[in-house]
């Protein structure tokens, strides 16, 4: 069995029964357990979660995307900011970029304020940290895969005047 293929198919659909995804991948139900067992076991798969698309629930969350610069020294590298950072429970998301700068993180909070008041107290007096930009989330069209939206598509042409 290909564990690319059981990878994908969890992606699409994490509830997915263990025969459901064996039929898929025309594979034994046992083998298919025992394969999403090692993946766990190797830490390949971290966990399970739910995509949520959050203009259809009343508790709306403020979401932000925020680029992090650091300057390295002889003692401290990316790894060690980056456990620093990730420890911090508004952090969802953290990654090392290539690019203008160097650490992509997600955060969310209940608030733009909060969201603000964690980049200025907690990740911007970070030693290494030179500079960060924060870009609030206004609307999300797909997460991870998957279309976000009521699902009635408007095809018609837009006319101007």
């Amino acid at each position: 069995m290909d564990k690319q293929s059981l990878l994908d198919l969890l992606r699409r659909d994490a509830r997915e029964s263990v025969d459901d995804i064996a039929r898929q991948l025309g594979a034994d139900a046992d083998a298919v357990a025992a394969a999403l067992d090692e993946l766990e076991d190797e830490g390949a798969i971290r966990g399970y979660h739910a995509i949520v698309d959050w203009n259809k629930v009343d508790d709306e969350r403020v979401r932000a995307q925020v680029e992090v610069d650091v300057e390295l020294d002889r003692e401290t590298g990316y790894d060690q900011i980056a456990r620093r950072i990730a420890r911090f429970p508004e952090v969802g998301t953290l990654r090392l970029v290539s690019g203008d700068y160097d650490f992509f993180i997600e955060v969310e909070g209940d608030s733009m304020q909060e969201i603000s008041k964690f980049i200025s107290e907690r990740i911007a007096p970070l030693p290494e940290v030179t500079k960060t930009v924060t870009h609030f989330v206004m609307d999300s069209y797909k997460e991870e895969g998957i279309e976000l939206g009521d699902g009635d598509e408007d095809d018609r042409l837009s006319v101007s005047p």
